[in-house]
């Protein structure tokens, strides 16, 4: 940690990753996403990143992405919904993530605890349209560590949001998963040059998970 103006200025992850200054964020770990990837792995990494996680006693939120019936619908959503479902024609397009669909619940491996927060999105950003910036904030929390599918749609957004909110992003490295892998390996270089993320692993972070629950 460095020092200015009384300012702490966080340098390293061990500066960030106590209950008090991070939380957790499972991003779109849906049914409906996670089979439409390969998502074992994913599963497995943010699996563990979770458990320790609560056992270290840090905040947990997930997002779910949201779809509304085609009457509400707009010029956004249909463009998008096009482009995933390779539609050429809007009236041809389906809403896959309707609330309470079997698609939109996220994967019994990662399904959160009673006490844990859930953000449902229309946009790509976790930010976007949901209150976890305002949660994030009003808690004190000042950096977001991220795992989650996928990697070069939702995250890269999500993450560029959090460091122009003031929340330091924290990817998981190897707990995110990706529709395209060179896209996603795309986007973890941008957001590498940008500077302002804290990249990390799923051992090094439950490490110090651990330790900050270990510390008197």
């Amino acid at each position: 940690m460095q020092s200015i103006h009384g300012l702490d200025i966080p340098i390293s992850l061990a500066d960030l990753a106590t209950p008090e200054k991070m939380a957790l964020l499972v991003y779109d770990m849906q049914v409906g996403i996670c089979r439409q990837v390969e998502s074992d792995r994913v599963k497995a990494a943010a699996g563990a990143v979770l458990a320790a996680a609560r056992e270290a006693g840090f905040r947990v939120a997930y997002t779910r992405h949201l779809s509304l019936p085609k009457v509400w619908m707009g010029v956004t959503q249909y463009r998008t919904a096009m482009a995933w479902q390779r539609k050429a024609d809007p009236a041809e397009v389906s809403p896959w993530f309707l609330r309470d669909s079997p698609g939109f619940a996220i994967v019994p491996e990662v399904e959160p605890a009673a006490d844990e927060a859930v953000f449902d999105k229309l946009a790509m950003s976790a930010f976007e349209g949901t209150p976890l910036h305002f949660a994030l904030t009003d808690a004190g929390i000042r950096a977001l560590a991220i795992v989650g599918i996928a990697m070069e749609v939702g995250i890269e957004p999500t993450a560029r949001h959090a460091a122009d909110l003031g929340i330091v992003p924290v990817i998981v490295e190897d707990a995110v998963g990706w529709g395209n892998r060179e896209a996603a390996e795309r986007s973890i270089a941008s957001l590498r040059y940008a500077g302002d993320s804290i990249f990390t692993t799923v051992a090094e972070l439950t490490g110090l998970m651990r330790s900050a629950a270990a510390a008197p």
